[in-house]
């Protein structure tokens, strides 16, 4: 089965719910879904994605829908990983150390945002540092 019958009822929902600049290829047995929506839209796609493969193992899609446009220092965010925690680092590099976790589905704080990728965050339980905003949802 070729991966875009595989995810068709992602990306028919992804074109359906008015992603934006929505690209959508395959590449190295990998199909990649990119594009820009709401945090609401981000969840709903999240979730699909979760039903079609709900351990996300097979490892055959790269799901990059950004939300965070417009986002304000303050919001509430969730975390949408696909299976993990999240890490909170030092600095906003993969090669910062690892100074906490955030959980799946956990409800963090924007503090500040450093660059369009990496933003300073706190969780509720005080654990505070940088994260990439692929992994974070506005709450409406």
């Amino acid at each position: 089965m070729a991966l875009q019958d595989k995810y068709k009822e992602l990306t028919d929902a992804a074109t359906a719910s008015g992603v934006t600049n929505l690209q959508i290829r395959e590449q190295d047995n990998v199909l990649y879904i990119d594009g820009e929506a709401t945090g609401e839209v981000k969840q709903q796609l999240w979730d699909i994605y979760e039903k079609l493969d709900p351990d996300y193992s097979s490892g055959d899609l790269m799901l990059n829908i950004n939300s965070v446009a417009g986002v304000a220092e303050g919001a509430r965010l969730k975390v949408t990983t696909n299976n993990s925690n999240l890490n909170i680092r030092s600095g906003p590099s993969t090669e910062d150390e690892i100074v906490g976790k955030a959980a799946r589905h956990e409800l963090i704080t924007l503090v500040r945002k450093e660059n369009d990728q990496w933003w300073y965050i706190k969780t509720d339980n005080g654990e505070e540092g940088y994260c990439f905003t692929q992994y974070l949802t506005p709450v409406a």
